[in-house]
């Protein structure tokens, strides 16, 4: 029937424009394969890049694959050596990150490891197989092991699980005694000295210091213009030569200064006029005394 060449005619056509196109396409990738060159390959040693921009470029490559294997490790159904593969796989590509990351630094750059962004986002994505699921990013590591973590469903596997469910060993605890048992005369810097070498290098170092301060004092005084002061207590020459030629001249006799020394009887008399005082003030009223101080001013007594 006509309708039956018709359509046979038309699925022809479109099987052959669709094979030309696809050998268009082809054909065209091939060309600017051509015309790109070799791809470069990441280089094994991080010391053969020799500038930021080219290690920037080869760490984003790593943290893609890391980010692919992550996402297929999700997937339990992949069964167990596949896991282990992809997971050791894992780790070493984030060794290689670091190493990466160390490089940046040594050429002068930033510090991506400390502030560059998230390696994986914790959302959601599909996995083949799985659906829309949760990427679980962060790897764990077992408790008192350090630098190989497990991602997705490398930790359920048999015998990780079971680590995972182990507490981690509590520290063992000093006691006081534990801690003074390493405390001796050389904790407290009492033995320093019997070496022999740091009193010599203290004693240079004081000279030298002591050197360094006169030389800056005599540079300050210098620019400031200071003059020493002239010896008030200095003789001139001329002076010291005529003293020299003239005869000595005779001492001065030392004179004591005249202190009134008093006698003996004067001493008794005033110690016995101290004793009637005392008595007095002791004994006699205060009439008697207002009497006496009367008499001895009119007599003339103190």
């Amino acid at each position: 029937p006509p309708d039956l060449v018709v359509s046979w005619l038309s699925s022809k056509m479109a099987r052959n424009q669709e094979k030309a196109q696809s050998m268009l396409s082809r054909f065209r990738e091939i060309k600017r394969l051509e015309e790109l060159g070799p791809k470069k390959t990441r280089p094994y040693l991080t010391s053969d890049a020799t500038t930021i921009p080219e290690c920037e470029k080869w760490r984003n490559e790593v943290i893609s694959l890391i980010g692919k294997d992550v996402t297929k490790i999700q997937n339990p159904g992949l069964g167990e050596f596949r896991i282990r593969d992809l997971n050791d796989e894992i780790n070493k590509l984030l060794r290689e990150k670091r190493r990466w990351e160390e490089r940046i630094v040594e050429l002068g750059g930033a510090d991506l490891g400390k502030t560059g962004p998230r390696m994986i986002e914790r959302e959601g994505k599909a996995v083949p197989g799985m659906g829309y699921v949760k990427i679980d990013a962060d790897g764990k590591e077992i408790p008192g092991v350090r630098g190989y973590k497990y991602f997705g469903a490398a930790k359920d596997l048999p015998g990780v699980r079971e680590l995972f469910q182990q507490e981690a060993p509590e520290p063992i605890r000093k006691t006081r005694g534990d801690l003074f048992t390493f405390v001796d005369a050389d904790y407290y810097g009492y033995r320093d000295e019997d070496d022999g070498v740091i009193l010599a290098r203290e004693a240079a170092a004081e000279r030298e210091s002591i050197a360094r301060a006169m030389r800056e004092w005599e540079e300050t005084r210098t620019v400031e213009g200071h003059v020493d002061e002239a010896d008030i207590y200095a003789v001139p020459a001329t002076e010291m030569e005529t003293d020299a030629s003239a005869p000595a001249a005779p001492a001065a006799p030392e004179t004591a200064p005249a202190v009134a020394v008093p006698s003996q009887e004067e001493i008794a008399a005033l110690l016995l006029q101290r004793k009637k005082e005392m008595l007095m003030a002791q004994y006699a009223s205060e009439d008697l005394l207002d009497s006496e101080r009367e008499a001895r001013a009119l007599l003339g007594r103190s």
